[in-house]
């Protein structure tokens, strides 16, 4: 199984998933595009693409001009070669946008600790098979995808209580998780270093809210790390 990550800051990686991964000898090629990786121009050659979160968003490409061509590469990946995809909080916004959604401000920023609700559509999908109907999950975005409605493409499996695509499906192979369902034990003490970070973190949840959120990532550690491997275990079905 050959994966390529894209990540766009180092302490995001696919996390516990990245450890299964390992665990099952997985070949995975790691791009870190905010240090000038380049991504491959031979992409049918991997068997998945990964997209990890960042403190950039979607539109910022004057800053990040590498942007420009993660879309490109994406679109290339999922809509013309059609191969597995996991974006995960930015990288859920840059598929949404490549599907030809809009990625906007959200109100209120979601960063805690939250509920996911997945929607009927989720009993029957390939990824999300054996999930609960409500899972707890990792929040940590002040954007989301809007705008797809009306893209026949698209289907809507899960939602929170203020954002509605937690989770979106292109055509049945490219996936969009807003939330983080990747994390481990060290994600949230390691992100919380990053001055973007934090400051979310803060005006949401008030002054030195990152230890409050980080026993609470903790407490209910054991339940996600548990979704990751079904995700996971899953998401291997996608690419036989």
């Amino acid at each position: 199984m050959k994966i390529l990550v894209l990540q766009h800051i180092s302490c995001e990686t696919p996390g516990y998933i990245k450890d299964l991964m390992i665990k099952d000898g997985a070949e995975l090629t790691t791009i870190q595009l905010d240090e000038g990786g380049t991504i491959p121009q031979n992409l049918s050659s991997f068997d998945g693409m990964f997209c990890m979160g960042g403190p950039m968003d979607t539109w910022m490409e004057d800053e990040y001009p590498w942007l420009i061509e993660e879309k490109r590469k994406i679109k290339e990946f999922v809509i013309d070669l059609k191969k597995p995809f996991l974006g995960f909080c930015l990288g859920c916004q840059l598929l949404g946008e490549v599907a030809g959604g809009k990625v906007v401000k959200s109100s209120p920023p979601e960063i805690g600790i939250l509920n996911i609700d997945l929607l009927k559509e989720s009993q029957s999908d390939v990824l999300f098979h054996n999930f609960p109907s409500s899972i707890k999950a990792l929040q940590w975005h002040s954007y989301e995808v809007v705008g797809l409605e009306n893209n026949n493409d698209i289907t809507l499996l899960g939602s929170s209580q203020t954002t509605k695509y937690q989770i979106l499906k292109y055509k049945n192979h490219a996936y969009g998780i807003q939330f983080h369902i990747e994390i481990k034990s060290n994600t949230v003490s390691d992100w919380g270093c990053v001055p973007e970070y934090e400051k979310a973190l803060e005006e949401s949840l008030g002054p030195g809210a990152l230890d409050k959120f980080d026993k609470l990532a903790r407490d209910n550690m054991q339940d996600m790390n548990t979704h990751a491997t079904v995700l996971y275990e899953n998401f291997k079905k996608l690419i036989q």
